[in-house]
């Protein structure tokens, strides 16, 4: 018969223990992404460009207003990539791709963000719907929904609005692929936006 002495069996206890909360404070390996893109062909200000554009970060809810990677396995789950964020808050990238499709455009002299907190003669914002991955007949694709505003700074008008809708099919199913069509979807989305700001100005 094997005899364990109290001391040592405390001591085999405490071992197990330790080792156990070890392997469960072990952190999870987090992938970090850019949001891929936004190196739009920059064509120079019209003569007599003016005014002053503030571009805020849209409002967002259902879990798009963090830095994980949204995807919808079926029509009415939202989940997430495991182990993959975003290297910001999605309005934050949103907002940021905007401002490079609209500095490209060159039709604004003065443009700035919310981040800035200068005067502008119009503001640009909106809520954010979609910025996630779903899945159409087994294949992933990304679908960017955003209801823009086009507000008077002064008067707090809303000047025009219009909702832009953006998918874009994902060329296979590992996050890096699906990251990728983020990219594409985004500089999609922040062209048309462009484009509609800088007819709404005319």
């Amino acid at each position: 018969m094997i005899r364990i002495f109290p001391g040592r069996l405390f001591a085999l206890l405490a071992g197990a223990l330790l080792g156990g909360c070890s392997a469960l404070s072990q952190p999870e390996t987090v992938d970090t992404y850019l949001l891929p893109g936004g190196h739009f062909a920059s064509a120079a200000a019209p003569a007599g460009a003016d005014g002053s554009l503030r571009v805020t970060r849209p409002k967002a809810a259902g879990g798009l207003e963090g830095t994980r990677i949204a995807v919808l396995p079926q029509p009415d789950r939202l989940s997430f990539y495991k182990g993959a964020r975003w290297s910001d808050a999605v309005p934050v990238l949103l907002r940021d791709r905007l401002i490079e499709a609209l500095r490209a455009g060159g039709g604004i002299a003065r443009l700035s963000s919310d981040d800035d907190n200068l005067r502008a003669d119009r503001e640009l914002g909106g809520n954010l719907r979609a910025f996630q991955s779903e899945y159409q007949a087994g294949q992933p694709q990304v679908l960017i929904r955003f209801d823009a505003q086009l507000i008077d700074t002064r008067s707090r008008a809303i000047l025009a609005s219009r909702r832009f809708e953006v998918s874009q099919a994902v060329q296979g199913r590992a996050v890096p692929e699906v990251v990728e069509a983020f990219g594409r979807a985004s500089d999609d989305l922040a062209l048309q936006v462009s484009g509609w700001v800088l007819r709404a100005g005319e």
